[in-house]
């Protein structure tokens, strides 16, 4: 027995935020029905190269960006713009917990699938709708996308080198990570109505908006503006509240220092080989650090040069001093620890029995995620759930 089981899911979404969440009921046994245009199917799908090749190395038609979001749910092939597959759609949310969707403002309303016309069928229905910039406020009807929202959420403005460094200039984030925050959020939404549901017996709708979402985890960022007034700015890979928190470089390579407390600066300048440091009146702590920045990290980073990226990972571990590498995605894979914990999972594939994605992270002891479907093929599931719900239609 899973977690989520007892739940159905309808899937109406596309892209990534909806499908994110979604993917995440899925891997806790919610049965997710994924509804997918005739003959393309969601967006992501054609997101390629990389695409997933057969066991004799060719392409398929399944590209690495859809497979990273839609494991374990049923596709199924209905044309929304037909009075017909409006129907079917709304049938289906009869027997549904949750519809999920990331139309634009009033698309759901264009079709009869809106919260008002499902919910009045099935008041026990969660709705989570996706969009930009939520159903109220003067920009509700434009489109929003991940890229534009970071850049409109203040993302980029505190990502990026400082200026008047080499290579200045905000950066968007290297995932698109408006869009993952939304989909953890949406599932979050969809979680909490679902618990007051058992109460209740009533359902509710979930307004999740990208902008929302970016604005909300600026996190200590944006804190430090409503709560100090101080407009963050970009500095590169170092922390606005704390030093020394960001990468050096070493003889031959960069790794990155995170040191949270007082102890942990004696520790490391100590290894440094300038203790001296921890008592400089400009450096005992954390605040004063924060002050001084632009004077201690020339001093740290002239010592930081004298041995090499790995000595400095072994010593600094021994000396008790957070530090890392700073991995490609290939040594990701490769760590030790991503192994142990089961962080790369084989699903096995229609075209492809192995099939390599990334794990759930979330760790539950008794009812753990399940990957019960590999991400479907375009209408794979269209005879099956069709033919159940006609059969459940003649039962009635």
């Amino acid at each position: 027995m899973s977690a989520l089981s007892h739940l159905k899911v309808l899937d109406l979404s596309r892209i990534l935020a909806g499908p994110w969440a979604s993917q995440i009921l899925a891997d806790f046994g919610a049965e997710v029905i994924k509804i997918e245009r005739p003959n393309a199917g969601d967006d992501t799908r054609g997101w390629g190269p990389p695409f997933l090749k057969d066991e004799a190395g060719n392409d398929t038609s399944e590209s690495a960006y859809y497979l990273c979001a839609n494991r374990g749910k049923k596709s199924v092939c209905i044309d929304m713009k037909s009075a017909e597959g409006q129907e079917t759609i709304r049938q289906l949310a009869d027997q549904s917990d949750v519809v999920l969707e990331n139309f634009k403002v009033g698309g759901a309303k264009s079709f009869g699938l809106d919260y008002e016309t499902l919910s009045a069928r099935n008041p026990g229905l969660i709705y989570c709708s996706i969009t930009g910039f939520g159903q109220t406020g003067p920009d509700k009807d434009r489109p929003g996308y991940d890229f534009l929202v970071q850049a409109m959420g203040g993302l980029m403005s505190v990502t990026g080198q400082a200026d008047g460094e080499p290579g200045a200039g905000p950066q968007k984030v290297g995932v698109a990570l408006t869009d993952i925050m939304t989909g953890l959020y949406a599932s979050i939404g969809i979680l909490a109505a679902l618990a007051e549901r058992e109460r209740s017996g009533l359902g509710q709708f979930v307004d999740l908006a990208l902008l929302d979402v970016t604005a909300a985890t600026l996190a200590n960022q944006a804190s430090n503006y409503l709560v100090g007034g101080m407009v963050p700015g970009r500095l590169g890979n170092a922390h606005p509240n704390v030093v020394p928190y960001q990468s050096f470089v070493t003889s031959d390579g960069h790794l990155i220092v995170a040191v949270g407390n007082d102890g942990q600066f004696r520790r490391f300048v100590a290894e440094l080989g300038v203790p001296d440091l921890a008592a400089d009146a400009r450096f005992e702590t954390n605040q004063l650090r924060v002050r001084n920045r632009d004077s201690l990290i020339p001093l740290l980073q002239a010592k930081m040069l004298e041995r090499s990226k790995a000595d400095w990972l072994r010593d600094l571990e021994v000396a008790q001093v957070p530090a890392g590498p700073i991995n490609d995605v290939s040594q990701v894979f490769a760590e030790p620890q991503i192994q142990a914990r089961g962080m790369q999972i084989n699903v096995p594939h229609p075209h492809n029995p192995d099939l390599q994605l990334v794990a759930n992270p979330i760790k539950l002891s008794r009812t753990p995620a399940q990957y019960q479907y590999p991400p479907p093929t375009l209408g794979e599931h269209t005879e099956q759930v069709l033919g159940d719900l006609m059969q459940d239609g003649i039962d009635d």
